[in-house]
């Protein structure tokens, strides 16, 4: 038994239990406060590889990942594993697309699919928000990734009012639910959150303007959101 708690005034933030093997996330209270970014401010952002490393440890671990995923489809070895989610989440333009290439250019197009979360179709609005997701969940031996998550529920919705305040403090035992049953199926469930700095969000974003090439990639919701930063 594993106990991980941290006391942020309003918000008792992390309680990581061993379960059979399997490590659970239980908020105890669903009241956020500024003080849960505390540890995002404490990542070293000046860490850095060189292009010849990068494309060395690149090429290997594409490479690695290949056998994983042949081993998953039963291609190495002969018995078929369990389901894939890969999810990214982060601040806009702090590299998600970028890393998701270069994730499946190891991979055959045929096992895996890429479900980009954007705004909530008319369809999806008609259902529980987390079905736009379950829908999209892998059978076994295959991928799924997710562009953005379901985390958007109390991140963007939370901050942009798509969302009641009882709904979103809801959401966060929901997730917590939706993951766990996911686990107990046999599902792996693997996230990544991407993280830049401010300074570093606004030159990509000067970028995506400069460059033709980019310019789909940058609106003014984009600079919207970022002045929201701190919430």
């Amino acid at each position: 038994r594993i106990v991980l708690k941290r006391d942020m005034g309003k918000l008792q933030f992390l309680t990581l239990r061993d379960r059979d093997g399997d490590l659970q996330l239980v908020c105890d209270r669903t009241l956020l406060d500024e003080d849960a970014f505390a540890l995002l401010d404490e990542v070293d952002l000046t860490l850095a590889l060189s292009r010849k490393d990068e494309a060395k440890q690149l090429a290997e671990q594409q490479e690695r990942l290949l056998r994983l995923r042949l081993a998953l489809g039963g291609q190495i070895g002969g018995e078929i594993g369990p389901p894939l989610c890969v999810v990214f989440e982060g601040w806009d333009a702090a590299g998600k697309g970028g890393a998701i290439r270069r994730l499946t250019n190891a991979i055959d197009a045929r096992d895996y699919r890429v479900i980009p979360i954007a705004k909530p179709t008319d369809e999806e609005k008609a259902h529980h928000y987390l079905w736009r997701f379950w829908r999209h969940v892998p059978r076994a031996g295959l991928v799924t990734i997710y562009d953005r998550s379901w985390y958007g529920r109390v991140l963007v919705e939370r901050l942009e009012g798509f969302a009641r305040r009882d709904e979103w403090q809801r959401a966060y035992q929901e997730i917590n639910d939706f993951e766990q049953q996911l686990c107990e199926h046999g599902t792996i469930v693997i996230k990544f959150w991407l993280h830049i700095s401010k300074e570093e969000q606004l030159r990509r974003f000067r970028e995506r303007e400069t460059l033709a090439y980019k310019q789909h990639k940058i609106n003014d919701e984009d600079w919207r959101n970022r002045r929201k930063w701190s919430n």
